[in-house]
């Protein structure tokens, strides 16, 4: 019954609705493989209990006629994601035993609709890092190797259990969050697909804030049909996020027709960069190529600003999260510091977050305070800012001139080793975002379609862009680029 967790949503949706599985045996044959792979470090809060009993509610539901597009469908859950009653850390000690007493909105929808929670995943602290090296719970692990090589891999951050426990089939999908491209490079670092919705598609609500203005959920999932089936489940308004959109939630699913012709994809030349693997400037060349033999017309493009990009997104993203990790005081939740006799609430407040940040928290902190000081706030915030509407202008300028989206490489390079990155030097890993934070700096969807391999066998992806709440018209392209690339390799089990 393993073979189960290798199924896609839409493959089991069928399946459970033609009575051929249940959701109690698709949801213990995940628990199986959940179980046997502890090497990937993947999962860090199982919730077996709970996952066999919405299994079961979810079988009562189908039996009864009532069958939402999620339902029965096991998921994992990224530990940003507020999870009432199971621990919910966002990878730091300092949320040590925190366990919400509510739901957040994006979670609440899944299980509205009938989606089972295996547990929840591991990712980089607070969302912040681009290899999953920064957790409290250790790395977790790609699923991936190069050819004969037993070299660990990352499999990208933050969402990097996420993108691991998809690729190995642990689960069916599982959610993630992107603030600089924290569902789309490690998407393209373990062969599946992760979606970026426009800012304000999907609440806010209940998920751990790193980057208030950029922070996104979305679905990281096997094929692009299943990211089409989630993000309809998870998007829509809320209330309780004053910037979340009210608009109509398409049927994202219908909309995936396979017809792209007369379609305007645009090559932005910014984007060719300065030692670039020629293997990942062939696969965007070849990207382009399966796009124009679809009918798309291909254009290049001009996005002048990109350079500003990462500097720009660097002092803008500390400079929130500096604000938002000011609550994590030891007071109210989490972990509190032991404190020596005649230490006072200043001394609490001092030693509570030395122990409970990891460095690279402390190090964007610190960042993001410095740029918002008195003496540096127009320097460095201000021009950010000012940057950031240039970048969102250039974008609005091309789809206003036609290019209905934007066709780029997710990432400089594929899965590097876990340790590769040299610590010393935390630029060399900011530069992974090189590809993505434009996007979340103009507030636009955007995609990662795993496309091929590299010489050393490892998955290489694609990305979309597309125009603000046209997620329907970037999942149509990004599924007649995944049928053309036909990209169906596994990693080979070795966890």
């Amino acid at each position: 019954m393993t073979e189960l967790s290798k199924l896609t949503i839409a493959e089991a949706r069928e399946k459970l609705r033609a009575g051929e599985i249940t959701s109690v045996e698709l949801t213990d044959a995940c628990l199986s493989e959940v179980e046997a792979s502890g090497a990937l470090n993947a999962f860090v809060h199982n919730t077996p209990d709970l996952a066999r009993e919405q299994a079961k509610a979810a079988d009562a539901r189908i039996k009864s006629g009532d069958t939402p597009d999620m339902c029965g469908i096991p998921l994992g859950i990224k530990d940003l994601f507020c999870t009432k009653g199971v621990p919910s850390q966002a990878a730091s000690r300092i949320l040590e035993g925190f366990k919400p007493e509510y739901e957040s909105t994006v979670t609440q929808k899944l299980w509205d609709e009938g989606a089972v929670m295996l547990g929840k995943l591991n990712m980089d602290e607070f969302a912040m890092g681009s290899s999953n090296e920064t957790s409290t719970y250790g790395n977790a692990v790609n699923p991936w190797r190069r050819d004969n090589d037993n070299t660990q891999l990352t499999p990208g951050g933050s969402s990097g259990g996420s993108a691991s426990a998809v690729s190995a089939d642990l689960c069916l999908a599982a959610t993630g969050t992107d603030t600089g491209g924290s569902i789309r490079q490690p998407a393209a670092f373990t062969g599946i697909v992760g979606l970026k919705p426009t800012y304000g598609r999907c609440s806010r609500w209940g998920t751990v804030a790193f980057a208030s203005s950029l922070d996104q959920a979305g679905p990281m999932t096997k094929t692009v049909r299943d990211a089409a089936i989630m993000l309809k489940a998870i998007a829509g308004h809320d209330m309780k996020d004053s910037t979340s959109a009210d608009l109509t939630v398409p049927d994202f699913e219908a909309a995936l027709t396979g017809d792209i012709r007369g379609k305007k994809i645009g090559i932005p030349r910014e984007y060719h960069m300065d030692g670039m693997p020629g293997e990942i400037e062939a696969l965007w060349k070849q990207g382009a190529d399966m796009l124009r033999d679809a009918g798309a017309e291909i254009v290049d493009i001009s996005l002048p600003h990109t350079k500003y990009a990462l500097p720009a997104y660097y002092v803008i993203a500390p400079a929130e999260a500096s604000s938002n990790l000011a609550r994590y005081d030891g007071v109210r939740f989490g972990h509190r510091a032991k404190l020596s006799q005649g230490d006072g609430v200043n001394e609490m407040y001092e030693k509570t977050r030395a122990e409970g940040f990891g460095d690279e928290v402390k190090r964007r902190v610190m960042v993001g305070t410095y740029v918002l000081s008195a003496g540096f706030y127009d320097a460095y915030y201000n021009r950010a800012r000012k940057v950031r509407t240039l970048i969102k202008r250039d974008f609005e300028q091309v789809f206003d001139d036609g290019v209905d989206a934007i066709l780029t490489p997710a990432t400089p390079s594929a899965a590097f080793g876990l340790g590769e990155m040299n610590d010393a030097d935390p630029v060399k890993m900011y530069l992974n975002d090189v590809f993505t934070v434009t996007v979340n700096l103009a507030g636009l969807p955007g995609i990662s379609v795993p496309a091929g391999l590299d010489k050393q066998g490892l998955p290489l992806g694609l990305q979309l862009i597309g125009q603000p709440w046209k997620e329907a018209d970037l999942l149509a392209q990004a599924e007649v680029l995944e049928r053309a690339a036909g990209f169906s390799a596994k990693p080979s089990r070795w966890w």
